[in-house]
């Protein structure tokens, strides 16, 4: 997505202080998360922009294609190692 001041004035994005507001947590909370890059954001000046898509991954509403194939590898891990176990527990 572009940036352009006409799709930060339409509400394409959120500020920091408005996810803040919105996953009810402080915006130091937010800096970090954008700086260890579990939220996405777009610097605009020295303040950043995320885009409101990003909500939504934020939120567990969309799993990325990385959180895709962790949970696949998790899976894998677990039915090789428990296998029969949970084959037996199935039976009852």
């Amino acid at each position: 997505m572009r940036l352009t001041k006409k799709s930060v004035k339409n509400k394409d994005f959120f500020s920091v202080s408005e996810l803040a507001q919105l996953l009810g947590i402080s915006r130091i909370a937010v800096f970090k998360r954008i700086k260890k890059g579990q939220i996405k954001a777009v610097k605009i000046g020295r303040f950043f922009a995320i885009p409101k898509e990003e909500l939504k991954i934020i939120l567990g509403v969309i799993l990325g294609n990385k959180d895709k194939a962790i949970i696949d590898e998790a899976v894998k891990k677990i039915v090789k190692e428990y296998g029969e176990t949970l084959r037996l527990l199935g039976r009852e």
